[in-house]
C-alpha cells in the first residue's frame, strides 16, 4: 500500500513537526486539533521553521510554498477519515489516545493505517481498543522532528508485515532512519534516556551536585550536547514523569521509581520550557537554575 495522504491528530510540539516534515516530503496533510488557536500557532511555527531552512539553503522558497500548500487544518476529527495513514500525536495519556481512536474509527477507510507517536505506552494495548490491530503500530518521532533523524517503529503483537513496510517506506521518504523496537515499556530511546534523566534528578535531590554542575558534568564529561536537566526541561517534566511511571508500572522494577523531586516539580506546575520554569527559570533573558 502506498501512503499519499496523512492525517495528524494534535497540533502541538510533535504534531506540527510531523506535519512539517511530511509536507516537505510531498504528502498531503490534514492536521486536526480541538483548538483553533493551537492550529493557527502550529501553522505559524511551521512557516517560521521552514523559513529558517530556506535561509540556511536546506530548502528553496518554492519548496516551502509548495509544502505549506499541502497542509490543511481542521477542528473535526472525522475529516481525517479519507487519509491513508493517521499519526496520533496527542498528549501522552492513554485515556486521551484511546478516546481519539474510538472517535476516529467509524470514519476511516478500510485500508487506513493507524499509528501513535506515543513515547512509552503499549502499542499492543492501544491497538486492541481499535477495529484494526493488524494495521496499527507505533510511529515515534524524536523532538524536534525537523532536526532529529531517528524514527522508532514499534510493532504491536498483531501488527502485520504490510503495515510495517508501509510505515518504513514513509520514514525513508522523509529522509529519516528507522529503528525497529519491540513493544516493551519505553521502547529503546526512552528505556535508556529517561532513567538517565531520572538519575540526574536524584543526583540533584540528594545534593550530590547543583543543576549547573550536573549539566556541565554531562556536557563536558560525557560529550552530551545538552545536560540531562536542561534536556528534561526541553522535553517537559510532565512527559518525563509520565514515561518513568510507565516504566515503573510496566516493568515492576524499583530502579525505575520516579524521583520524588521530579514529582514535586510537576505538582508545582514547573514543567520546563513550556511553562517558563523547571530545573531552570526561563522568564528572564537567560535561563537561571532553580536549585
Amino acid at each position: 500500500m502506498e501512503v499519499q495522504k496523512i492525517g495528524i491528530v494534535g497540533a502541538g510540539q510533535m504534531g506540527n513537526g510531523i506535519a512539517h516534515v511530511c509536507a516537505l516530503a510531498g504528502y498531503d496533510i490534514i492536521m486536526a486539533d480541538m483548538s483553533s488557536e493551537a492550529l493557527d500557532k502550529a501553522r505559524a511555527l511551521i512557516d517560521r521553521n521552514m523559513e529558517r531552512q530556506v535561509s540556511r539553503e536546506k530548502i528553496t522558497a518554492e519548496d516551502k510554498a509548495t509544502a505549506l500548500g499541502r497542509i490543511k487544518t481542521t477542528l473535526k476529527l472525522p475529516d481525517l477519515g479519507q487519509t491513508d495513514l493517521v499519526i496520533e500525536a496527542a498528549t501522552e495519556r492513554e485515556s486521551i489516545k484511546t478516546a481519539i481512536f474510538e472517535d476516529l474509527i467509524p470514519h476511516l477507510q478500510p485500508h487506513t493505517l493507524l499509528t501513535s507517536n506515543t513515547s512509552s505506552i503499549s502499542i499492543t494495548r492501544l491497538a486492541s481498543r481499535t477495529d484494526r490491530p493488524e494495521k496499527f503500530m507505533g510511529f515515534h518521532f524524536m523532538n524536534p522532528v525537523p532536526v532529529m533523524q531517528l524514527v522508532e517503529l514499534i510493532r504491536g503483537i498483531a501488527t502485520d508485515e504490510e503495515t510495517f513496510k508501509a510505515c518504513h517506506d514513509v520514514v525513508e521518504r522523509l529522509g529519516k532512519t528507522a529503528a525497529t523496537a519491540e513493544d516493551f515499556p519505553g521502547f529503546i530511546v526512552n528505556r535508556i534516556l529517561m532513567p538517565m534523566i531520572n538519575e540526574a534528578v536524584y543526583t540533584l535531590y540528594e545534593g550530590v551536585g547543583s543543576v549547573q554542575s550536573i549539566d556541565t558534568s554531562m556536557r563536558l564529561g560525557a560529550n552530551h550536547p545538552m545536560g540531562p536537566l536542561e534536556l528534561a526541561d526541553f522535553i517537559g517534566l510532565d512527559t518525563c514523569l509520565a514515561i518513568m511511571n510507565v516504566l515503573h508500572d510496566g516493568l515492576a522494577d524499583t530502579k525505575y521509581r520516579p524521583c520524588p523531586l521530579l514529582t514535586k516539580y510537576v505538582e508545582a506546575g514547573w514543567l520546563g520550557r513550556k511553562s517558563g520554569r523547571g530545573f531552570y527559570d526561563y522568564r528572564g533573558e537567560t535561563p537561571v537554575p532553580t536549585r
